[in-house]
């Protein structure tokens, strides 16, 4: 009777699975890999709980780099996961874990607990891949998703894991229920999904968006989609049944809950239009429109004075800037870039003003103008409604369409959404229509004056907007190859400072330093490198710690297990392959040593007979202990007699001063004839700084014959050896490795202790949270990104000189700043296999920012800077919130923009360790400041 293979019967009482793990592995990968190929909108993906999804691939044996598909999966899923032959065959699709209990929805489709991250939570299989796994486990339940296109200028296929949450109201009795549609639904299909299960007609229904529970606009029946139509998740909509039919509203209401005329506009197909201005606090609307087409401006005023009177209303109305914005679903991070912009000076300033003849609906890189027209029109509303908080539902669904990256209601970075408004604003009111071709030249050793302004005079032929002209400065980057000295120096423009916190720039590193020549004992040194530097830097480092001499060189080396790992010979070898855990040591050695012999000796111990094991047996019963010695010797024919001597020589500072091992003997272990002396080496001090020679040659001479006879043995690395006697003959080899066999004698006559509780590149045990007192200062930030650094391995530059890619050491300085200036501390760092978010509190002055004396060029600005906003980040990587602080400069008063909560705060209580976006504005000084002082008063006057 033969009984089938486990492997191929399920426990749960499924069908037999018709292939073994690494073939379904093969099926499931090509059916993936196919899906990658072939992305269209419509297709099928299904949702599959992490849980259950990693134990199949453990089954499989994917992991460890070997899984084969690629962008469904994440790095953590990867790296989690062990081969099949470790795993057991997993049961029954599962579920459950990622399913909501109660599903109270009008909808055919489960619904997925809200919060759930891809690749943490569960993961996304093409409809073929699902089938195939269904078949062979069963299980579920289903959880199919529509693969769904977003985004205008940047096309992004996303799979629609979460479709649109509704409540909708039922004005017949104030019943409420859930509507769960595509975001690309269109409003008919929201009016089929409403009437038809209510057996209502189409012309005695209404539906309204009811956001925060009040009317705002009537949902007309079109093809538009909810997603166009500006609906949030989870907000209200509004039914309403009358028995007179269908009647059109003509009048909706704004975000505030005002009512707001709808103003007729010529159709245009190719026109975009600004409706509904700014509210003022008194509740009316200027009501202005435009045509971009036309450039011509509509507005309810009676006049054209009347519409500038209602701008002046606007910029100088009561405590305008304090409104705050509503959280739509994890956009406290849009909200809090948003206020950080809307509170700078030159563009509140701009965007309160007629800016239509400035906006480019003709530049491909822009978004046809609708980006800067829906910022204008948010920025208005929050400088004219007073306290009243604004939901910039609009706003979202504009970033919606032109960065799907934001879509949706996931936490994102405000720095990245502040990287991509100011650019895409800049687009949008780019005043070159036409941008021309332009090369750019090589400064070919001109002056760095001529070579700057000819950079920047061919950016702004390019580029030129309000986003340019206050916001925009100027690098000076220099490049020099490694191989011929070439340098290359450009003037690149630069939008805002990323500024990196010095512990993501350097890192400390704990290393022990061995003596080769015997001349001192071993010593640990802590030292700070350049995190993404090589051992050169190391060695440098470790140099100039040690008091190293000019005829000295230094060996690295990674000790694991009581041997050497690893050499690190490579003076260019990256010091990031070097972990925290790990334990690197350092070989002090002169440059005379003619000949490059590497000696290493690998300590032993005779261990207790209770503790032997099959591979301590080989060895004799020896365990290894301490750190191997290492040194380099000489001579092209060595015999044991050297070894000895070379063993004697570095073993020489261990030596203890007085010993038990007084009388002297005469005999003869492994070919050696020793004496034994209760002389000790007195004339070595074990307070010797480095490189002291308190112990003479004669004396270490006299070592191997007086002190004991060495246990050496030769090896090829493994555990197997043979005894070397004083005349055996070693053949020449670069590299001569030995076991040393301690016994009692030699753990009386030395020291082990020094060889022994070697640290750790780096204990976390050491490490201290910094404090206020022990802040960083934002000038050491600056520092550190100004610092000249190489390029890494995969940003190699190309030396037009070398004709080769180069990995080139680079340099950046200040050569021109902008009037606003953004710094961008960079408190999140990504790895494949780690993420982290550094709290470092950075001590960064409120005023008088002087940036003086790292800026090169002499264009005669003021380099002093005042702080006026600032956007916050609290939590961690998985979550977090976003705040912002702001300083309205008419009251000279600093307020805290909490979403839709603003309180006034005091100074001394804006800076935290959860500052992460600083925005300063260029103060004037000397005559420049005075002149303006007098002209403002002019004015005023």
């Amino acid at each position: 009777m033969t009984i089938p293979d486990s492997s191929f019967m399920m426990d749960n009482g499924a069908s037999c699975l018709p292939h073994p793990p690494e073939e379904e592995n093969r099926i499931v990968t090509d059916l993936m890999n196919k899906s990658e190929s072939n992305l269209k909108e419509g297709n099928l993906y299904y949702v599959i709980s992490n849980r259950w999804f990693t134990s199949w691939q453990r089954y499989v044996g994917q992991g460890n780099g070997e899984c084969s598909t690629d962008k469904q999966f994440s790095d953590s899923q990867q790296s989690n996961v062990v081969p099949s032959k470790m795993a057991d065959r997993p049961g029954p699709i599962d579920n459950s874990d990622i399913v909501l209990d109660n599903n109270d929805c009008e909808s055919n489709d489960l619904e997925v607990r809200r919060g759930l991250h891809e690749g943490a939570d569960y993961v996304l299989v093409p409809q073929e891949a699902w089938e195939k796994l269904s078949d062979w486990y069963k299980g579920g339940p289903a959880l199919p998703r529509k693969l769904i296109l977003q985004g205008v200028k940047q096309h992004q296929f996303n799979v629609e894991v979460y479709p649109l949450r509704l409540n909708l109201v039922d004005s017949r009795d104030n019943s409420e229920s859930v509507i769960s549609l595509s975001k690309k639904a269109s409003i008919r299909e929201l009016y089929e999904t409403v009437c038809a299960p209510r057996g209502i007609e189409y012309g005695k229904a209404r539906i309204w968006d009811y956001f925060n529970k009040r009317k705002h606009t009537e949902l007309n029946i079109s093809n538009q989609t909810l997603e166009e139509s500006n609906l949030q998740i989870n907000q209200h909509i509004f039914l309403e049944v009358q028995a007179d039919g269908h009647c059109s509203s003509q009048f909706g209401m704004d975000s505030t809950g005002n009512e707001l005329a709808l103003v007729p506009l010529e159709p245009s197909r190719s026109s975009l239009t600004i409706a509904g201005g700014p509210t003022m606090s008194n509740g009316h609307s200027t009501g202005y429109s435009f045509n971009l087409n036309r450039g011509a401006l509509t507005t309810g005023c009676t006049d054209i004075d009347d519409r500038y009177d209602s701008y002046n209303s606007v910029k100088k109305g009561d405590r305008g800037g304090l409104a705050g914005l509503q959280n739509l679903g994890n956009t406290c991070f849009m909200n809090s870039a948003i206020q950080c912009l809307v509170h700078t000076p030159p563009l509140f300033e701009y965007f309160l003003q007629d800016y239509s003849e400035e906006i480019n609906t003709e530049n491909p890189l822009g978004m046809n103008g609708e980006l800067a027209i829906a910022f204008g029109e948010l920025l208005r509303k929050l400088w004219s409604s007073g306290r009243t908080t604004i939901a910039p539902r609009p706003f979202k669904g504009k970033l919606a369409r032109f960065a799907p990256q934001f879509s949706g209601y996931n936490q994102h970075d405000s720095q990245e959404l502040l990287a991509f408004l100011l650019d895409g604003l800049h687009e949008d009111l780019n005043r070159v229509k036409q941008k021309p071709y332009i090369e750019t030249k090589d400064s070919d050793g001109r002056a760095d004056e001529e070579v700057a302004d000819e950079c920047w005079n061919y950016h702004k032929a390019r580029n030129d907007s309000v986003i340019v002209d206050v916001c925009q400065g100027q690098y000076k980057s220099t490049l020099v190859c490694p191989v011929c000295g070439k340098i290359s120096i450009t003037f690149d423009p630069f939008m805002y400072l990323s500024l990196p916190m010095p512990s993501t720039v350097t890192r400390t590193m704990t290393v022990t330093m061995f003596y080769g020549d015997g001349s001192g004992l071993p010593k640990p040194y802590t030292v700070t490198v350049p995190k993404h530097g090589c051992c050169k830097d190391l060695s440098q480092a470790l140099g100039t710690a040690c008091c190293l001499k000019g005829d000295e060189s230094l060996l690295l080396a990674e000790v694991y297990e009581h041997g050497i790992h690893r050499y690190f010979e490579n003076p260019l070898e990256q010091l990031v392959s070097i972990k925290d855990d790990e334990h690197v040591v350092a070989y002090r050695q002169s440059k005379k040593v003619t000949g490059r012999i590497k000696l290493e000796i690998i300590h032993r111990v005779q261990e207790k007979q209770e503790k032997f094991t099959s591979e301590n047996l080989r060895g004799g019963g020896r365990k290894l202990f301490g750190t191997p010695l290492v040194t380099y010797l000489g001579e092209d024919a060595l015999n044991g007699a050297d070894i000895s001597l070379a063993v004697s020589r570095m073993l020489s500072p261990l030596r203890k001063r007085y010993s038990s091992l007084t009388k002297a003997h005469n005999s003869k272990e492994n070919g050696f004839v020793s004496e034994a002396t209760n002389e000790p080496l007195g004339s070595y001090n074990s307070q010797s700084g480095p490189g002291d020679q308190s112990i003479n040659n004669t004396e270490l001479e006299e070592t191997s014959s007086r002190d004991m006879s060495l246990q050496l043995s030769l090896t090829n690395g493994d555990l197997s050896c043979k005894p070397i006697e004083k005349d055996t003959l070693i053949k020449s080899s670069q590299l001569v490795k030995a076991f040393l066999d301690w016994s009692d004698k030699e753990h009386e006559l030395y020291d082990s202790s020094y060889l022994k509780d070697l640290p750790e590149v780096h204990k976390t045990v050491f490490t201290v949270k910094k404090t206020r007192q022990e802040a960083v200062s934002l000038f050491s930030c600056l520092e550190a990104f100004l610092t000249e650094e190489p390029l890494g391995p995969d940003d190699m530059w190309y030396c037009p000189r070398c004709k080769e890619h180069r990995q080139a050491t680079k340099k950046l300085d200040l050569w021109m700043l902008p009037d606003i200036l953004v710094v961008h501390l960079k408190r999140f760092s990504y790895s494949r296999y780690l993420k982290n978010k550094l709290d470092t509190y950075v001590n960064f002055p409120i005023r008088n920012l002087d940036l003086s004396k790292y800026v090169k060029s002499k264009d005669g600005k003021s380099h002093v800077y005042e702080l006026y906003a600032i956007s916050n980040h609290y939590g961690g990587l998985g979550g977090g919130h976003y705040t912002a602080y702001a300083k309205l400069v008419d009251e000279n008063r600093w307020y805290h923009f909490d979403d839709g909560h603003v309180a006034p705060v005091d100074e001394n209580e804006i800076k935290t360790s959860a500052a992460y976006l600083l925005f300063y504005q260029r103060v004037e000084t000397g005559p420049r400041a005075e002149e303006g002082e007098t002209s403002q008063a002019n004015m005023d006057f």
